[in-house]
């Protein structure tokens, strides 16, 4: 492709949308793409995003500033560049540093390219793709193929294959947990999690129509129901209470009213807090979990122990955890005869890879995000001085994302990749700068 060619393209509002879609399905679906292209395709795939992410970001530096980005942002993003320099795996540290700017870089892309009202329309076309696609590949496999399938391009030859290894592992139709298009019954639950979030703002916004807004929540569930996921089950409860309360505060016009249901909130989110702990061990069960958390108390004790070693700043920015490398190939990640890759808590995983400072500076980056968010979603807009507009279904978005993502921290490091990335980082850039484009895509 000529640069001629990507000026023309990023000059073209339905080409600009193609590529929000692929940037959307690509952080929210690159196992399918790792699994269906190998690795190399799919990192052929992210430098085609990062040269339309760079020719976007350069043609709107009118509309855009240095100080629109937030400085938490910024702050993460050089500490894990400079975190190489003490590193001990030193190239992996800067092939995962250069991956993360390239993913603020495609935020930026989007942000400074479409409206929230925008953005939530692209994210569901994603997500659509994506759940329906899922439901299909697993039908297609329970009805044609009949049996489990590992990525195209593994060899496995004389090797005992671990469940967790299959694409699809034939369960659609004998009752079991699905894995859909991404491999991942987890991974696949959390986005439908997400579908869940975009398609009832759809629904209340009118943006597309009410029967098929409806009919793509049931998929959704559909989805959610068949992952059988305890972290998308925690993280949904968790975001239904979230909407309930930012609801309740949007159809509250006084200052006092809106008090009396925050404190209101905080004291029934409190009780909730102090009944899960105490009843922790039937909800356990009820999750149908053990009391380690399917393995993770112990992967969570090891990673205590090595961020203790070097609890200012880490060990080392790596993101992705790499196979056979050190420290992340010890023997007490295998669970199950499985390798697992990630802390499975992000904030144990940034503690472990950038040490105290990196927790510090992302909290503040995903508590500022937050508060923000927050803001947005519950302030009427002002249409003039002494006017206040309607509210949009969209401006609730980054806020309940966000608590989504935040709630699924605490047992997935999905937050510091990929989707958990872009999103935070697209949220953390949209709500410090105003919409540069209108409502409507043209």
């Amino acid at each position: 492709m000529s640069s001629y060619s990507l000026v023309l393209m990023v000059r073209n509002r339905a080409w600009l949308s193609v590529y929000a879609v692929l940037v959307f399905f690509t952080v929210l679906s690159g196992d399918t793409e790792r699994y269906a292209l190998t690795w190399f395709g799919w990192g052929a795939i992210i430098l085609v995003i990062f040269v339309i992410a760079l020719v976007i970001v350069i043609r709107a530096r009118s509309r855009w500033r240095l100080n629109d980005l937030p400085f938490p942002l910024l702050a993460f993003l050089a500490l894990a560049v400079l975190s190489i320099a003490w590193s001990d795996y030193r190239q992996w540290t800067a092939a995962a540093a250069v991956l993360s700017v390239v993913t603020a870089i495609g935020a930026l892309s989007l942000a400074v390219s479409f409206s929230l009202a925008q953005l939530l329309r692209l994210l569901g076309h994603a997500l659509r793709i994506i759940l329906a696609g899922s439901i299909l590949f697993e039908l297609v496999v329970s009805v044609i193929v009949r049996h489990p399938f590992t990525p195209w391009w593994t060899n496995y030859s004389g090797q005992t294959i671990h469940p967790a290894e299959y694409w699809s592992r034939d369960l659609l139709l004998k009752g079991d947990r699905i894995q859909g298009i991404m491999g991942n019954s987890d991974l696949l639950g959390f986005v439908a999690l997400i579908g869940v979030i975009v398609f009832a703002l759809e629904f209340t916004s009118r943006s597309m129509n009410r029967g098929w807004s409806g009919f793509w929540i049931v998929i959704a569930l559909a989805d959610i129901a068949l992952t059988r996921s305890a972290t998308v089950t925690v993280a949904a409860t968790i975001v239904a209470v979230a909407a309930i309360v930012l609801v309740l505060i949007r159809r509250t016009e006084t200052d006092r009213g809106r008090r009396t249901v925050a404190a209101v909130s905080i004291v029934v989110i409190v009780i909730g807090i102090a009944g899960a702990i105490v009843l922790r061990a039937p909800l356990l069960r009820l999750l149908n979990k053990s009391n380690t958390l399917t393995g993770r108390t112990d992967i969570w004790g090891e990673v205590i122990k090595l961020a203790s070693q070097r609890p200012v700043v880490g060990w080392g920015w790596i993101s992705y955890w790499v196979p056979g490398l050190a420290p992340f190939d010890r023997k007490i990640f295998r669970i199950g005869g499985i390798q697992y890759l990630q802390a499975h808590d992000a904030w144990l995983d940034l503690w472990f890879q950038l040490g105290i400072i990196g927790v510090l500076v992302f909290a503040a980056l995903a508590l500022s995000t937050l508060v923000r968010s927050w803001e947005l979603a519950i302030d009427r807009p002002q249409i003039g001085p002494r006017a206040s507009g309607r509210y949009d279904a969209s401006t609730l978005l980054p806020a309940l994302v966000l608590v989504a993502l935040l709630a699924q921290s605490v047992a997935e490091s999905r937050l510091l990749i990929e989707y958990g990335l872009l999103l935070l980082s697209l949220f953390a850039i949209k709500t410090k700068r105003p919409d540069p484009v209108p409502s409507s895509l043209s």
